[in-house]
């Protein structure tokens, strides 16, 4: 007599994914608003439905936070705590603050920063005549909105599958995003190119790493090999290989040296808005993924994966403080400065202390650290480059330094709201930035990597040359009349907001740092 095996129905816990299920059923409606309505409708029609989206899932995670939530859902392979809802939560903020920079028209004179025909040979006939005809690409929307349904999904994937699986979905939009730049279309291309070959190879070394880690445990899962780590075994050698195979993947994606090469290019030939999003959000959702995978998965072995993190975040430091420092071109410079973010960033991942009880008062962990550090840069990071979008020639936008020499006579309020943000970055007293800074040396410290702590506050110290340098540039510098015309556009609303936000958000974070902190230590415990 044969006995059927009874098979479990799948089940999802709608109200725990609610953020990433109504983002992911955003993005498929904007498919069919490519597919269904007409074109001078979409615009219109793809900016209401993103912006609906993010509104949504950002209410929908309002409705649901709580710092004593710690659950496991989708039967097992995505963890929401709390150090997933304060991702989450910059996340779908720094997505919405994007959107609004990929609408701006009003800079490029009635049309976006994205080509009007991405398959067509840059400068053909049939390009301008698209460009003439104002055809454009609205499907830019749908492909945010599935980035940031992987970037959602990355930093709470509870197994490896699941986790390489959002490592897929995030990346894939950005490489088709990062070929669309209306001008400089070759550039443009090549940063795709660049991209996208060596990101298809840190996601194979990825799953490589990931299948190294099944044969060490026999599982996939977070909690099994953890397990498996406190067990002593004679294949310590699948352990370490697959360890740092899985920690380069994740590395590439946050562009800590020597996995940033693909950085400064696709940073420079990527549209602006494009730039913005990945330098913010795609950096949230690799330190948040780093975090679970080094902490929940690989707690037993941080005396093996410590110092190692600790070498490349020196290493990170020093590449991209000496490199931003001979850059003249400032999405270049501002590539290498979040280059340096990185390594600033990964001095908190090397402390490993998550938890919040139980610290003296002033202190927080790791994880509240990086939610800290990244909301000061996340909003320098977006006024930033809501201001490079507004200095441009006849032909677009002119990042080269050179084209910033005394645009601080002429626009003394844009000159100042670039200061502010260089000055955050920096760490200077007073602005988001050194609260930020503040945090993850805090962590470092506490976890007995002074040393660390010292070389960082010498690297900070080195950065301060180089962000300083455009302020000089701006305010110090005379015009060069053989650069020819350069001038500061009057953007649009969405642009404006951006800035504005950025610049009020630096300073508040700055002096009144008490609200995101406690914010922030208060959902910072991860889910074991």
């Amino acid at each position: 007599m044969t006995t059927l095996l009874e098979i479990a129905a799948p089940t999802i816990e709608y109200r725990l994914l609610g953020p990433v299920l109504i983002v992911f059923v955003g993005a498929c409606l904007g498919v069919l608003i490519e597919a269904l309505v007409p074109r001078h409708l979409r615009d219109e029609g793809q900016l209401i439905v993103t912006s609906v989206s993010l509104l949504g899932a950002l209410f929908v995670l309002w409705r649901t936070w709580g710092p004593d939530w710690r659950a496991v859902g989708a039967m097992g392979a995505v963890s929401v705590d709390g150090p997933t809802q304060i991702i989450w939560l910059l996340i779908l903020v720094f997505a919405l603050l994007s959107t609004l920079l990929f609408a701006e028209r009003k800079l490029g004179g009635g049309v976006t920063s994205f080509t009007p025909m991405a398959a067509a040979v840059p400068n053909s006939p049939l390009e301008r005549d698209a460009a003439a005809a104002r055809v454009e690409h609205t499907e830019v929307f749908p492909l945010l909105l599935f980035a940031v349904t992987g970037m959602l999904l990355f930093p709470a994937a509870n197994d490896l599958l699941t986790m390489f699986v959002a490592l897929e979905i995030l990346s894939l939009p950005l490489y088709l995003l990062s070929g669309l730049a209306r001008y400089r279309r070759l550039l443009s291309h090549e940063a795709a190119m660049k991209y996208f070959l060596l990101g298809a190879l840190s996601s194979a070394i990825f799953l490589f790493g990931a299948a190294l880690l099944y044969g060490y445990s026999g599982s996939f899962t977070f909690g099994a090999i953890d397990a498996a780590v406190a067990t002593p075994s004679e294949h310590d050698t699948l352990l370490v290989a697959g360890m740092v195979m899985l920690i380069v993947g994740l590395l590439f994606k946050l562009g800590a040296v020597p996995f940033h090469s693909w950085t400064p290019d696709v940073y420079q030939g990527a549209p602006t808005p494009v730039t913005a999003f990945m330098a913010v959000c795609t950096k949230l959702a690799a330190i948040g993924a780093l975090l679970r995978l080094l902490y929940v998965a690989l707690g037993g072995s941080r005396w093996e994966w410590q110092p190692v993190i600790a070498g490349i975040s020196i290493l990170t430091m020093l590449v991209g403080a000496v490199l931003a420092i001979v850059a003249k071109d400032i999405k270049r410079l501002l590539a290498y400065s979040s280059v340096t973010h990185a390594g600033f960033l990964l001095t908190a991942i090397v402390g490993a202390s998550t938890a919040t009880t139980g610290l003296p008062a002033g202190q927080v962990g790791s994880a509240a650290a990086i939610a800290i550090y990244m909301a000061a840069y996340g909003f320098a990071t977006m006024g930033a480059f809501g201001i490079v979008m507004m200095v441009r020639g006849a032909a677009g936008e002119r990042n080269d330094l050179a084209a910033w020499q005394g645009l601080g006579k002429k626009h003394p309020w844009i000159a100042t709201a670039m200061t502010l943000f260089m000055l955050s970055f920096a760490g200077i007293p007073g602005t988001a930035g050194f609260i930020g800074k503040w945090a993850v040396f805090s962590a470092a410290w506490r976890g007995g990597y002074w040393w660390l702590v010292l070389v960082a506050v010498i690297m900070s110290l080195v950065a301060v040359y180089f962000y300083l340098r455009v302020v000089v540039i701006m305010f110090f510098t005379e015009p060069d009349p053989e650069i020819g015309d350069v001038h500061v556009a009057l953007p649009g609303l969405g642009t404006t907001v951006v800035i504005a936000l950025g610049a009020v958000m630096t300073v508040l974070l700055g002096i009144l740092p008490g609200w995101v902190v406690d914010l922030a230590t208060s959902a910072s415990q991860l889910l074991r």
